[in-house]
């Protein structure tokens, strides 16, 4: 099984640092190997979130996960932005930096959703370009995550898989390979979930995510909002088998339940990880 070509440490299983367990966590320090963060969510607060925060980065390893970065964008790169990302990742000691394969707005406007790129080129070519500028102003590699689709564009020139793949061996970034989107948008257009997993080079994946959905029946939709459904731990399994083990965030975003509920999940993901890293070995 291949490691990841920068040698980020494998942090084993960690969950999203949320308001609601605030408490919890500082008093009860639970048994989780990471915490990632929503990098907006301490960008322009002080106070009590960001006092919390380096309270839990000096207990804890920490990686970061945004949502504004628009890496598709047409709109210039937002330096200002990418200044407090970094000032944020020096605070925190974060191992790495993440965010979307998408954009998220237009003309200076943020329309605060992750909207799909064409796969296409022309979208490739112009979506390299700009992560390497970002990387370079970061210092670090970007480590971005596939995203969860709910349409496809009619420019298409090439699958998501070939998309992704090839975006992190032109742009030399990294990935965060999230298993529960690749099942959502799979059932959302029809494709083979195990394809798209086995076509993505394992030595460019930096971490993995887990979540809840929410299936209409015709579509599913990616809420974080419930507990991991057993086709996703299916595909979790066989993602450590073709691209190895890699440290496991468990997202629970909205109707959050209380931390031992989420903790119970995060267990789930390791007597997984365990039996699928015994198997391979």
């Amino acid at each position: 099984m291949t490691a990841n070509r920068w040698g980020f440490p494998d942090l084993g299983l960690g969950v999203g640092l949320r308001t609601a367990h605030y408490a919890h966590i500082l008093s009860q320090e639970p048994d989780v190997g990471f915490f990632e963060i929503l990098t907006e969510n301490y960008l322009d607060t002080g106070g009590r979130p960001l006092h919390i925060l380096d309270q839990v980065a000096e207990r804890y390893p920490v990686v970061m996960h945004g949502v504004s970065m628009s890496i598709g964008s047409t709109d210039p790169i937002d330096l200002g932005y990418l200044a407090k990302v970094k000032a944020l990742a020096e605070r925190t000691g974060a191992l790495w930096i993440s965010d979307h394969i998408c954009w998220t707005g237009v003309l200076g406007r943020n329309t605060h959703d992750l909207l799909p790129l064409p796969y296409t080129e022309e979208s490739l070519a112009h979506s390299v370009a700009r992560i390497r500028k970002v990387q370079e102003f970061l210092e670090r590699p970007l480590v971005l995550e596939n995203p969860s689709t709910y349409l496809e564009f009619a420019a298409d020139d090439m699958s998501e898989w070939e998309f992704v793949a090839r975006l992190a061996e032109e742009a030399d970034c990294g990935l965060l390979f999230d298993v529960n989107n690749v099942y959502v948008s799979a059932f959302n257009h029809g494709y083979d979930p195990v394809a798209y997993i086995d076509a993505i080079p394992g030595d460019r994946v930096c971490q993995y995510h887990l979540a809840g959905h929410t299936n209409k029946g015709t579509h599913i939709i990616d809420t974080h909002s419930d507990h991991v459904v057993d086709p996703v731990w299916e595909l979790y399994g066989h993602t450590i088998r073709s691209l190895g083990p890699r440290a496991t965030l468990l997202e629970w975003d909205a109707d959050i339940p209380p931390f031992e509920v989420v903790h119970a999940e995060v267990r789930k993901a390791e007597a997984w990880r365990r039996l699928e890293v015994a198997n391979v070995a």
